[in-house]
């Protein structure tokens, strides 16, 4: 899909481990399905509510356009009337940055792992995983969480 960075199906291994900060955010630590990342991610909780063990669909796009183009950066719902949204067929959804990236790197060695740092409005969010699903991430780049839970 055009515009999409990162997606897949995350495992919620454990919420708050260091306590609760927040009357209405939770931090999740997470795992993903297929590419073994790790994910910790701060989402309001009375917005969206998170149980341990609860599986989401995550992706990561630089649009909300189902054509893939760049939209204008800021949040239009007219302007997606027409030609629908990506995140219409999503829950939970957040605009945000990329603040840093990081990498395992030892002795002149390419890293293997990264960690790309995200904040969505004072919402964190840190993936962390083999290089190559995080490769098309920059520093300053504007992207969109989109949530979706699936039932069991």
């Amino acid at each position: 899909m055009a515009g999409v960075l990162f997606e897949d199906i995350f495992n919620v291994k454990d919420i708050d481990p260091e306590g609760k900060k927040f009357d209405r955010v939770s931090r999740l630590h997470c795992e993903s399905e297929s590419f073994k990342m790790d994910l910790i991610l701060d989402i309001n909780s009375w917005l969206y509510p998170m149980e341990l063990g609860d599986k989401f669909r995550l992706v990561l796009a630089t649009t909300l356009r189902e054509d893939g183009y760049a939209d204008a950066g800021d949040w239009n719902p007219q302007g997606l009337e027409n030609e629908g949204s990506r995140a219409d067929s999503f829950e939970y959804v957040m605009a945000g940055k990329v603040y840093r990236i990081e990498g395992d790197e030892a002795a002149n060695e390419p890293s293997s792992r990264l960690a790309a740092y995200v904040s969505f409005g004072g919402l964190l969010m840190r993936l962390q995983g083999d290089a190559n699903n995080l490769h098309s991430f920059e520093v300053d780049q504007h992207m969109y969480l989109l949530m979706k839970k699936i039932f069991m």
